[in-house]
């Protein structure tokens, strides 16, 4: 069953996602034509390998630590700090500490 969260209330995101041992969770918060946004988690040492995207992407970092290689430029991104990935541009992450994030992808 697709978990699905209410509009107009009050949500803490880092709560509403857990961790995996040695893995990666993932929860969809809301999706339409306009974009998405999407709640991960990232164990310790867990990533994304190299990729672009066709859209915009906000990353806003709620727990943790990340490294983030954008472009070819390592940027570390800690709890409160956010990054704008623009599409179309070579992208890859890893969790320094168990890490979670709020993606938004804006479409054009």
């Amino acid at each position: 069953m697709k978990e699905t969260f209410p509009k107009s209330s009050v949500m803490i995101m880092a709560d509403m996602v857990g961790y995996a041992d040695g893995g990666v969770v993932s929860k969809q918060v809301l999706k339409n034509d306009a974009g998405n946004i999407t709640l991960f988690s990232f164990d310790e040492g867990q990533g994304l390998s190299e990729h672009t995207a066709p859209f915009d992407a906000l990353v806003q970092n709620l727990e943790g630590e990340v490294e983030i290689v954008l472009a070819g430029q390592p940027l570390r991104l800690k709890r409160g700090e956010s990054v704008i990935m623009p599409a179309g541009v070579k992208h890859s992450l890893r969790a320094v500490t168990r890490f979670k994030m709020l993606l938004t992808m804006i479409r054009d």
